[in-house]
């Protein structure tokens, strides 16, 4: 499925699927909502997460809090149904579009992973929340099981 990197040449211009994972073997991931264009979350991709998704239609990412596959989705029921996915040029990330219907793609209960903004040019920051409600309640959706937040 992934074809080895020759040249820059075929990196850039060719056809060939040639990802480029960083030393821990993986590839950094943007999704995005097919319908929204709404950024839902930033993951990261093993080989095996990349292969799946591609075969399957549904995302899969590597937890790096966790170690291990994570089918997205897999325990809140909201599971990202691929639409696209695009490399960038050098072939080091990728880009998904995906279909959560009316679900959400953060832990913490948000649609998205992003719902609070910076202010500019302020030395007093404080975060601003994009999103006023949450989708789900995470206590009750992933009860018993560990935050994967690390402090």
């Amino acid at each position: 499925m992934f074809k080895k990197r020759i040249s820059i040449k075929q990196v850039e211009e060719g056809r060939h699927f040639s990802p480029k994972f960083n030393s821990e073997g993986l590839i950094p991931v943007i999704t995005t909502d097919f319908k929204t264009k709404e950024v839902l979350m930033h993951g990261f991709m093993s080989k095996t997460a990349l292969k799946k998704t591609i075969e399957t239609g549904e995302a899969y990412y590597w937890s790096r809090s966790r170690k291990a596959l994570w089918h997205k989705g897999a325990t809140s029921g909201f599971v990202q149904k691929i639409k696209d996915i695009r490399i960038d040029d050098d072939q080091d990330s990728i880009w998904i579009s995906v279909d959560i219907g009316r679900g959400a793609s953060c832990h913490v209960g948000y649609k998205s992973c992003f719902y609070r903004s910076l202010p500019i040019k302020k030395k007093n920051i404080k975060l601003k929340f994009k999103e006023k409600k949450k989708k789900f309640n995470p206590n009750i959706v992933y009860k018993g099981q560990p935050n994967p937040t690390k402090l």
